[in-house]
């Protein structure tokens, strides 16, 4: 004879499965809507997880994936015995450490300004004028930034003259050590407004009877956005900036690449540059492979340690 106790489990678990398929039929749009988006992350996000395989093998185009010399963790070995990895790894940290400051802390105080505006076509004029550089091609926006920057009539070069801070122009894309600050500015600039309008949309999602009980207690505008906007906010920002800091390590290359010259090499280099140059252009799909494998592990490395610490300081998670 069966216990009570297991009848009433079955019982329970007949009735959770007979309430989950009701509610998925009852939802069948959605998930039909959805199915798509799924395919294609399936597709593009996870089948090429297969070609990982081939960081382990001397990888040759020509035979199939399972034909291959396997060679371990040769092509990982090699890439930390590259000195020039090392570098490279060194300009990826810094510049997207830069970005990360830069990106966060300028549009949360835009849009903290732009928040505090009365003037409604003033402040939608100013928003959409900031966002708009964002729709403009990284390809525009380098010849721009060289332009600018040239010592042949280049807008800074001939400002700083006229104000007699200079004497001759002065050659800013041959300067490495200008490169990171380059870059960092150019992304900001093109990317500001665009990333304060998340903020935004947060902060219109303030209850507004604490801004009117702050009123009522003598608040100013500065006090309100010290202790209710940037509190009200704080899920939001959070959430973006340790997904942020799991793309440390992989930050694209457009406009390293575009914005780069052979002069300053060691400072424009990345980690994705670095794969195109020495895995793909080389014909080493293994060693390029080994070099996306590290920059994986890593993101999600960064991207837990960081939910870790978040979670330990205000006892909330976003994983």
């Amino acid at each position: 004879m069966k216990p009570l106790t297991d009848g009433n489990q079955q019982t329970g678990l007949a009735n959770k499965k007979n309430r989950f398929w009701s509610r998925a039929f009852q939802q069948r749009y959605l998930y039909m809507m959805s199915l798509p988006f799924v395919l294609w992350i399936f597709i593009f996000s996870y089948v090429p997880v297969w070609g990982w395989l081939t960081a382990f093998q001397n990888y040759k185009p020509k035979d199939s994936i399972f034909n291959q010399k396997w060679v371990g963790l040769d092509n990982f070995i090699e890439l930390f015995q590259d000195e020039r990895f090392y570098i490279v790894l060194r300009n990826t940290l810094a510049m997207s450490t830069m970005g990360l400051v830069v990106s966060f802390t300028i549009p949360v105080i835009f849009a903290l300004l732009l928040n505090e505006m009365r003037g409604q076509f003033f402040k939608r004029s100013v928003q959409t004028i900031s966002y708009l550089p964002h729709f403009v091609s990284w390809v525009v926006v380098a010849g721009l930034v060289s332009k600018m920057l040239s010592t042949d009539g280049g807008a800074v070069n001939q400002l700083l003259i006229y104000l007699n801070i200079i004497d001759s122009p002065i050659q800013f894309m041959a300067k490495g050590e200008w490169f990171w600050s380059i870059v960092t500015l150019s992304d900001l600039w093109k990317e500001m407004g665009w990333n304060s309008i998340i903020f935004l949309a947060a902060m219109s999602g303030i209850d507004p009877e604490l801004y009117e009980a702050s009123t009522v207690d003598g608040a100013g505008r500065f006090r309100k956005m010290w202790h209710i906007t940037l509190p009200g906010i704080r899920t939001t920002f959070m959430v973006l900036f340790i997904l942020s800091i799991g793309h440390l390590v992989s930050i694209g290359f457009e406009k390293q690449f575009l914005l780069g010259n052979p002069l300053v090499s060691d400072y424009s280099e990345v980690l994705d540059l670095y794969a195109l140059k020495y895995g793909i252009q080389m014909s080493r799909y293994s060693y390029g492979t080994a070099i996306g494998i590290f920059n994986s592990v890593v993101s999600i490395l960064l991207v837990f340690i960081a939910n870790g610490i978040y979670k330990r300081v205000t006892k909330e998670s976003i994983i």
